[in-house]
């Protein structure tokens, strides 16, 4: 039986089986259902620690509904993949919402960082460890895909290289500790939006499974000259790109820009109702961007999303595992489903205040879906 080890215990994250369930303990119960953003709310508009210059708007048109946790009917989170000590705790405000009792089958879309793929691939494992338990594979589903003819398998060292698979293993293992769950882990390559369509018709009779739960992993914004993206906005000036000896104005910080180019994207993908981004002064516009239209449908949804990344080339890691969710709650759209996205968290490595710095950016989702008889 061949066992995918956790190669990144020990420096992304601890190797630790106590310290490591004492550290997912400790995030989940941080996460309060008061500070997720209602309805209509940007999540990169709340104040995380009061300390980044910007506030929990309370103006900005979001309805009166009050999460409960776990959220009912939540199928599918997105949520980061960095090192535990930059994004294990906004992480959690995704698998804070999961209602563990009825899956079975959890999916993991990945983005690979190291290994080419114009389409997606699948593992050869029979298990994933990790230092808090291992999670076995459904051999049964991996052979069902495999079978299609259109994915193809990672090595054992590809596998074990990639991290955005592994660094969401303890959370899976500790949401569903008490489940007698299996996993399929999918590494996702360069899509192209036709594949994307392809691969999530071919997902979406699984997601339609209320025993499937599909965890998405994703960055956002990676910005600094590290990353080889500099985009930088200020209205009404055109979008430029910085470079080491720029000078900017005080009154436009560059991580408010990278806030609004986010809270774009985050817009994009939150529906039936996106937020838009208010920022730390409705009468100051510098800090603003352009509202996309209403996304009323995870088909709507799905084409802003893909003309938002076509027009700033975010560095969202995760666009095209994103983008294969979005297919397939299309197609379970077209089915009679209807689905709601919702981002409950967003948070920045650190704050870039000249060109020469740097940041990576974390946001964490649920997505509900109601079933077409529901």
């Amino acid at each position: 039986m061949t066992t995918r080890q956790a190669t990144h215990a020990g420096s992304w994250y601890t190797s630790s089986r106590s310290q490591l369930d004492s550290s997912l303990n400790g995030w989940l119960q941080a996460v309060k259902p008061s500070e997720i953003p209602p309805r209509g709310v940007s999540a990169a508009d709340v104040d995380v620690d009061g300390q980044l210059g910007y506030k929990r708007t309370q103006q900005a048109g979001g309805d009166a509904e009050k999460l409960s946790l776990p959220v009912d009917g939540c199928r599918a989170v997105i949520a980061p993949h960095a090192g535990y000590s930059y994004s294990g705790p906004a992480a959690a405000w995704a698998y804070a919402t999961i209602n563990p009792e009825k899956h079975k089958r959890i999916f993991i879309l990945g983005p690979s960082h190291h290994h080419y793929l114009s389409g997606c691939a699948l593992s050869k494992c029979q298990k994933y460890a990790t230092p808090i338990g291992d999670l076995p594979l459904d051999l049964d589903t991996i052979g069902e895909l495999r079978g299609t003819g259109e994915f193809e398998d990672m090595s054992l060292s590809t596998d074990e290289d990639e991290h955005s698979i592994e660094m969401h293993l303890p959370y899976v293992r500790k949401i569903w500790q008490q489940a007698d769950i299996k996993i399929v882990p999918i590494l996702v390559g360069s899509t192209d939006f036709d594949a994307e369509t392809k691969y999530g018709r071919l997902l979406a009779p699984y997601l339609a499974d209320p025993e499937t739960f599909v965890v998405v992993s994703s960055d956002f914004c990676h910005w600094g000259s590290r990353f080889r993206y500099t985009h930088y906005h200020a209205p009404p000036a055109a979008p430029t790109q910085l470079r080491s000896s720029s000078t900017l104005a005080t009154t436009t910080p560059i991580h408010m820009s990278i806030r609004a180019l986010d809270a774009e994207g985050m817009s994009c993908i939150s529906f039936p109702s996106p937020a838009p981004f208010v920022g730390s002064n409705e009468s100051d516009t510098s800090t603003q961007r352009e509202v996309v239209p209403d996304a009323k449908s995870a088909s709507e949804a799905r084409n802003v999303w893909n003309d938002y990344l076509e027009a700033h080339h975010n560095t969202i890691c995760g666009r095209h595992p994103i983008g294969v969710l979005l297919a397939a709650l299309e197609e379970l759209q077209r089915r009679g489903h209807s689905s709601e996205c919702r981002f409950t968290r967003y948070e920045q490595s650190s704050q870039c205040l000249t060109a020469r710095d740097s940041s990576v950016s974390y946001a964490s989702a649920f997505i509900r879906i109601h079933s077409a008889s529901s």
